[in-house]
């Protein structure tokens, strides 16, 4: 009996001739994703407003042999996200890819938080995520093109925890943002999918993650660990390249379990 069934096509994965932007690409998870995509074949360029941080990163990216550009970019200011795009059109060409990536946290008890504090997380992480997706849509360069745009929210848009009420509502809003954007970009080719992740060591967390409080949390974790960077590889891959091609709107989350662990 013959077998129909074709092996899988690994060349999905591909991106080469791609180019992409990660913003917040100057540390932790953005360089982690900028590797990534790089390694895939991706020519990328690095975004965020200190660009010392950027070209630590350019440095470590060297090595794929991709184009690598690091490009100032403020995600709360719209013009400066505009520059940013003319910059990375002029240098590495139109960009197919996004990973709205950029993202701060202030912990703190509502009690304590101020609007400043609360404006600041929320035109980031989410205003910020808005107006970088909108001008990644609007290129003029894009007609016919389609592109993929990730965005980086959190399990903590889906779960509550203390002390992070701002963070929380940005990343929900994010991860509802990314389903409006989906439903009005299809038609342009335009996908947009949200990725959740969990708990994961970055040169932010480790510190907390070795205290008891953060072993505590740990604990709660069914695979009981922390992620490793390169867990997140994977998820961004399927979302960013062709072998995603009939994704939009969709939440994929890496989180070793830690949605599913009772209350």
């Amino acid at each position: 009996m013959t077998n129909n069934t074709s092996n899988p096509d690994l060349r999905l994965f591909d991106l080469s001739g791609r180019v992409a932007i990660v913003t917040g690409g100057g540390s932790g998870l953005g360089r982690s994703f900028a590797m990534a995509l790089a390694q895939a074949g991706a020519d990328v360029a690095l975004c965020a407003r200190r660009r010392d941080k950027l070209a630590e990163s350019a440095r470590l990216l060297a090595d794929t042999g991709r184009r690598v550009a690091c490009v100032g970019m403020d995600v709360t200011d719209e013009a400066s996200i505009a520059s940013a795009l003319a910059e990375v059109t002029d240098t590495l060409g139109v960009p197919d890819i996004l990973v709205n990536n950029a993202g701060i946290n202030r912990p703190m008890y509502a009690t304590q938080l101020t609007m400043a504090d609360w404006d600041a997380i929320v035109d980031t992480n989410l205003r910020g995520a808005f107006m970088t997706a909108q001008a990644f849509a609007k290129q003029p360069q894009r007609a016919g093109r389609g592109g993929s745009i990730v965005n980086v929210a959190s399990i903590l848009g889906i779960r509550a925890q203390k002390s992070v009420a701002a963070y929380m509502a940005s990343k929900a809003g994010l991860i509802h943002l990314t389903h409006a954007l989906a439903l009005e970009w299809a038609r342009m080719d335009i996908r947009v999918n949200a990725l959740l992740p969990g708990y994961f060591r970055t040169d932010i967390t480790t510190d907390f993650l070795d205290t008891e409080e953060g072993r505590k949390l740990v604990a709660h974790i069914p695979m009981r660990r922390p992620g490793n960077l390169q867990e997140l590889t994977g998820p961004l891959l399927l979302l960013a390249s062709p072998a995603g091609s009939f994704m939009t709107g969709t939440v994929v989350i890496a989180d070793g379990g830690h949605l599913l662990s009772s209350l």
